[in-house]
């Protein structure tokens, strides 16, 4: 038998605050060595359909975290073209399977996982490194603006929160979030949504920076999550030139990033996120950038992404399923 979890069975079940710390465990054991993470491949999709150039990208990511019941491979394509077309820029898909008998188990949506699990990153930043924060400057307003406010606003008392897109989606993006009882607005410039700010979060698929570094104040933590290939950087140099450490979920494929490829700042410069919460008090003893201590000045932290967090989330969610009684299978 397989269990079936579509998304709307999903977000039924699923709780930001619960899965925070889910996330938080997967990622210290990610640098401990306690994980399988394969590399994942990324593959252009599309190409020929409707002339030369590709419509999207394809991304394989397998996992499995040491002791767990099941292993995950999950299946996303991103396809900026969706947004015309009325439709999400990510779709995903993950089958559970059992790790002792090969036998797969469950098929679920993979979309709202991995927006939680995304947005957990930013959550888990102000937890650690950032927990007096009440303005938060949000850089996109798509799905991961969303979630990277959601999960923040689950561990900080938010004061203020400036949304910031070029097009008219960020008037949307802060109604939905008002709707939630965040206290979002639409800011009318990159600049006014990160001055002043305590967090500044990007949530873009730019190929260029989405904020002039000296709009930042001095003592300030940012997290960036959409940049994950060569080809993209939502952040200056300038940024990582005066941070007191920069903090990367996944170092080694962090430091293949625009963001960093445009830096001084090599993968041995580049702190793990996970040795960051095992110290559980925002300081793991080093510095990769500057003289600047574990709550001063400027913090980055990088995301690109890990089926761990998949891995972790995706069983989480399973769990909660069977404990709410939604089983749809199939023989």
């Amino acid at each position: 038998m397989v269990t079936v979890l579509s998304e709307s069975e999903i977000e039924r079940v699923l709780d930001l605050k619960t899965l925070l710390p889910v996330v938080g465990d997967a990622l210290v054991k990610q640098p401990q060595g306690a994980v399988e993470r394969p590399e994942r491949p990324h593959f252009p999709v599309g190409t020929g359909l409707e002339g030369d150039e590709p419509l999207g990208t394809g991304i394989a990511m397998p996992a499995y975290i040491h002791g767990d019941d099941q292993f995950v491979t999950k299946l996303v394509s991103l396809n900026e073209g969706n947004e015309a077309r009325g439709l999400p820029t990510l779709h995903a898909q993950i089958v559970l399977t059992d790790a002792q008998t090969g036998v797969p188990e469950a098929f679920m949506a993979g979309t709202t996982i991995t927006n939680a699990r995304t947005g957990c990153i930013g959550g888990l930043a102000v937890r650690d490194l950032a927990p007096d924060a009440t303005t938060l400057g949000v850089l996109g307003a798509g799905a991961q603006a969303r979630w990277q406010t959601r999960a923040i606003d689950t561990v900080a008392d938010l004061e203020t929160v400036r949304i910031y897109s070029p097009s008219d989606s960020r008037e949307r993006c802060a109604a939905d979030l008002q709707n939630r009882g965040i206290p979002a607005e639409a800011a009318d410039s990159a600049r006014a949504a990160v001055e002043d700010a305590d967090v500044v979060v990007t949530a873009t698929t730019s190929e260029k920076p989405v904020f002039p570094a000296d709009a930042l104040g001095s003592d300030v933590l940012v997290v960036g999550i959409g940049a994950f290939t060569a080809e993209m950087q939502e952040i200056e140099a300038a940024v990582y030139e005066r941070a007191a450490r920069v903090v990367a979920d996944v170092p080694s494929e962090v430091a293949e990033t625009g963001d960093i490829l445009a830096t001084d700042l090599d993968e041995s410069d580049l702190v793990p996120f996970g040795e960051v919460l095992a110290a559980g008090d925002g300081s793991d003893g080093r510095s990769a950038a500057g003289d600047g201590g574990a709550h001063g000045d400027l913090i980055v932290v990088k995301s690109v992404g890990s089926a761990t967090l998949d891995a972790a989330a995706g069983g989480a969610v399973y769990e909660a399923a069977g404990d709410a009684g939604t089983d749809i299978s199939l023989d």
